[in-house]
C-alpha cells in the first residue's frame, strides 16, 4: 500500500493528534507496518489536503498557546478509506 493509502486508512482507524508534525509522523510510523520516510509522509499529507480528503492538519485550538497537528478525514476521505479497506489487496 502506498503512503497516501496508508495515511487514509490509518486516519480512518486511529486518531493522530500531536503537538507537531514531527511527533505526528512518529505516531504514524508506530501505527503502520511499512517503513515510510518523512518526505513521503509530508508529500502524502499535501496530496490528501489538495484533494480535500483530509482537513487542514495544523490547528490552533481555542485557548491554546501554540498550534496542534491533527489528522482528520473529510467525508470524502472517509469514503475513500472505506473503499481501500474493503478492496482485496
Amino acid at each position: 500500500m502506498d503512503t497516501r493509502s496508508q495515511l487514509l486508512t490509518t486516519a480512518f482507524r486511529h486518531s493522530i493528534s500531536e503537538p507537531s508534525v514531527e511527533i505526528a509522523y512518529q505516531r504514524f510510523r508506530a501505527l503502520v507496518a511499512q517503513p515510510i520516510d518523512y518526505a513521503s509522509f509530508c508529500d502524502a499529507v499535501a496530496d490528501l489536503l489538495r484533494e480535500r480528503l483530509i482537513h487542514e492538519p495544523v490547528r490552533l485550538p481555542e485557548g491554546a498557546l501554540q498550534c496542534h497537528w491533527h489528522l482528520q478525514l473529510t467525508p470524502a476521505g472517509a469514503s475513500a478509506a472505506r473503499k481501500l479497506l474493503s478492496s482485496p489487496e
